[in-house]
């Protein structure tokens, strides 16, 4: 039979116990949500706006941290943002950025033009429709476009994005894992 002093430490033990267990999941929750704020997010993509690239319900991962300290954009380079208050939208949006400041943007003859030289876009999933006029690109700015430029609300649209809304890079794909990695 088991007497009062060892009840009182079994108990003492089960309480340390599930203090322990519940600093456990708070750190984890923590850093969960750490990583998920500022480092690395998993994305839903819930529009077609990306198509060929990118696939409804495709599930990406996004650099919210390195691509802002480490890196500099790139024309092609597919970014997440909150788009202007003239898109009348308060979800994140996922676009191909395809003018960078001080670039010179055309759109005309189905073909995009940068600084006066066509771009090789493999990329879209079919020839645009609408022409644009030149327009350069302001500082602190960048021009973005869907892959899927006859459906997608974009720069086109609602103008320049102004970088500071940049909030990530696209990594890679994780879902499905048939097309599993890096998104082109």
């Amino acid at each position: 039979m088991e007497n009062e002093q060892d009840i009182k430490v079994k108990a003492k033990s089960t309480l340390k116990l599930m203090i322990e267990i519940i600093e456990i999941v708070i750190i984890a929750f923590a850093l969960s949500w750490v990583i998920r704020t500022f480092v690395l997010e998993a994305r839903l993509v819930p529009t077609g706006s990306m198509l060929p690239t990118i696939q409804l319900q495709d599930r990406i991962i996004v650099d919210k941290f390195f691509f802002k300290h480490f890196g500099d954009f790139e024309r092609g380079d597919i970014i997440v943002f909150h788009p202007p208050s003239s898109a009348h939208s308060s979800d994140d949006f996922i676009k191909r950025l395809i003018a960078l400041p001080g670039d010179t943007i055309e759109i005309k003859d189905h073909k995009t033009f940068i600084n006066g030289q066509q771009v090789e876009e493999p990329y879209v999933m079919e020839p645009q429709i609408k022409n644009l006029e030149p327009l350069v690109v302001p500082e602190g700015s960048v021009f973005v476009m869907g892959d899927n430029r006859n459906n997608s609300a974009d720069s086109r649209e609602w103008g320049f994005l102004p970088i500071e809304n940049i909030s990530g890079m696209t990594l890679f794909r994780y879902w499905p894992m048939s097309r599993f990695g890096a998104i082109d």
